[in-house]
């Protein structure tokens, strides 16, 4: 798997780099016996008239249904990258999402620098996640690598190696209820996501 080459500021979905909606996947509660679903969708084109209406690829929709019901007050729903990713972002002071829309909820963005082999069952095996939670309101985010939390199995691991910048291969979108804090349907319409250098940036773009 090649290390993805990337200039000093740059996209990793959306703006000049396609989303690839399509091979994004779902990783819901349902694996362990929740009701909850999400969806990554092209959003489509505001426009003058229906018929004019037409999906844009520049722009996805996180959506679904957040059920709480079924793990006693627990759930999440969330939508991940296409694999495999190797991406070296040790350039970088951070990510830069751009919220296009929303509904206000509180979302989470997912990195991961490990992915292990698939268990016998078919299920993944867990991993360290670095977390960062974010309102899910129209915004640009600058998110410094700093403020990513590291977590295991969803609880606070502080004795977590660093995060390896020159080998991420994941990056994640979840809704979750946060111990019965919020439920039932969400929607967020994302710009992009990039890789960025939050002073002295190359690329005005980003």
């Amino acid at each position: 798997m090649a290390t993805a080459n990337l200039k000093p500021g740059t996209y990793l979905f959306g703006g000049d780099k396609p989303w690839l909606a399509e091979s994004w996947a779902a990783s819901d509660d349902r694996v362990r016996g929740g009701k909850s679903q999400s969806y990554l969708d092209y959003t489509h084109a505001r426009a003058s008239s229906s018929s004019e209406a037409a999906a844009t690829k520049e722009t996805v929709r996180f959506h679904g249904e957040l059920d709480i019901t079924a793990l006693g007050g627990a759930g999440f729903a969330s939508q991940r990258s296409p694999d495999p990713q190797r991406w070296d972002l040790s350039s970088y002071q951070g990510l830069r999402l751009a919220i296009q829309d929303g509904d206000g909820k509180k979302y989470t963005l997912i990195v991961k620098d490990d992915i292990l082999p698939r268990r016998p069952d078919g299920r993944e095996q867990s991993t360290v996640s670095w977390e960062y939670d974010f309102p899910g309101s129209r915004s640009e985010l600058e998110i410094p690598w700093h403020d990513l939390k590291p977590t295991y199995r969803g609880k606070p691991k502080p004795d977590a190696e660093a995060l390896d910048l020159t080998s991420i291969k994941r990056i994640s979108i979840m809704m979750r209820s946060f111990f019965g804090e919020q439920q039932g349907p969400f929607d967020l319409e994302l710009g992009h996501i990039a890789a960025a250098v939050f002073q002295g940036q190359l690329d005005p773009r980003i």
